[in-house]
């Protein structure tokens, strides 16, 4: 079946969500991928920085296939060794003491929107705000459209939920004014992924964090983009030093297989109690096996120090591109996930380096948004930057 074949089938029957690009992917191995015509392709967007251990990780297929040999599927109403597994890592390898468990990371930020809200109404009833940042994205669902601070998402779905106030990025002066005696919770992405890769300054988290704490409201990192390892650490707001209340996953927790994470400490999980959220396949045996075997693989000795030599090679290509390419006004990111923001709307570039077999994305119009699997190697980003720049000499 050929890329046509599919692209033709998928449009007669699946709805318009996506503006997909007419290339069908049937295979894949590290960095590249094939598509149904047999081209080979470099992958600079790990699937929407899901695939962090590449396509195809042999250890987590052979994890999925061992445990699709045995249970697929365990209800919540039962426990079951994988999740155990998961849960157990999870807990050893960031601050959090609790975990619930999901599909997505939009059901992840729905579940932390959620704790958040009923640790307020535990906690006299006075605070269920949550305060978010123009320009970042959260997911897609009522609740987390609606905590996302971008117009464009929400329109069309008025009227939206209630509680929901934004302040400006980076901005610790303005974040300051917001939050009120009725705030439950900052909600922040540690890097704004789908806002332009927009990297705040290095005292803004630690400036959030502060306020947070004497205020008496919870901090919420959403880690769902720049979580593990993109950036270097297992977790982004490692670098800054700080340890939030509550911190979501999804996208590369699995490797692809779906599922999200909602952590939090004892004391702000304990508002969860039986009946008060859920979830019929979050954590199911196949998610759960799959991401245990990428943490194991991730946490294992030397794995991030050599993503993080990779990733300065990868930005140092970056930066002698943008020295030499008058279209490039910057280049901005931390470790493998990198903002190339350009002086023109960068939906062409992305055509036309998929056409000589790069996969890369646009977003805020003019940033071209680099996400690599954390497995590339550096001559597969030296030739996948080559090709960037010969585009952008067009």
């Amino acid at each position: 079946m050929s890329n046509q074949d599919i692209v033709t089938r998928s449009d007669r029957h699946l709805m318009a969500t996506y503006a997909r690009a007419p290339v069908a992917f049937v295979r894949g191995d590290g960095a590249r991928l094939w598509d149904a015509d047999g081209k080979e392709y470099l992958d600079l967007f790990a699937c929407l920085a899901v695939t962090n251990l590449g396509h195809a990780p042999r250890a987590v297929a052979d994890a999925v296939s061992a445990q699709a040999g045995r249970l697929f599927h365990v209800s919540n109403l039962h426990y079951c060794e994988p999740q155990m597994r998961l849960a157990e890592l999870l807990c050893a390898h960031s601050f959090a003491d609790r975990v619930f468990l999901c599909n997505s990371g939009a059901e992840a930020n729905e579940a932390a929107i959620k704790l958040a809200r009923r640790f307020g109404h535990m906690n006299g009833g006075k605070r269920f705000e949550v305060v978010s940042a123009l320009g970042s994205f959260h997911g897609r669902t009522l609740a987390t459209l609606t905590a996302t601070g971008q117009e464009k998402v929400r329109v069309g779905f008025q009227p939206l939920p209630g509680g929901f106030r934004y302040v400006p990025y980076d901005d610790l002066a303005a974040l300051d004014r917001a939050l009120t005696d009725t705030t439950a919770a900052l909600l922040l992405e540690p890097i704004l992924g789908e806002g332009g890769v927009i990297v705040p300054r290095p005292e803004y988290l630690a400036g959030a964090r502060k306020l947070c704490s004497d205020r008496g409201i919870l901090l919420v990192l959403d880690e769902i983009q720049v979580g593990m390892g993109r950036t270097g650490t297992l977790f982004a707001h490692e670098q800054a030093g700080i340890v939030p209340d509550v911190m979501t996953l999804a996208k590369a927790l699995a490797s692809g297989i779906p599922i999200g994470a909602c952590l939090a400490r004892a004391d702000v999980a304990a508002a969860f109690t039986a009946g008060s959220h859920g979830s019929t396949f979050g954590g199911n045996a196949i998610a759960t096996a799959a991401a245990a075997r990428t943490l194991e693989i991730m946490t294992a000795p030397g794995f991030l120090a050599d993503v993080r030599r990779r990733a300065a090679h990868f930005r140092a290509g970056l930066d002698r591109l943008a020295a030499r390419s008058p279209r490039v006004k910057s280049v901005r990111g931390v470790g493998f996930i990198q903002g190339i923001v350009l002086d023109e709307p960068g939906a062409p570039i992305v055509a036309a380096c998929l056409e000589r077999g790069v996969l890369l994305n646009c977003t805020a119009d003019t940033v071209l948004r680099l996400l690599p699997p954390l497995v590339i190697t550096e001559p597969e980003i030296d030739r996948a930057l080559a090709i960037i720049e010969e585009v952008l000499a067009t």
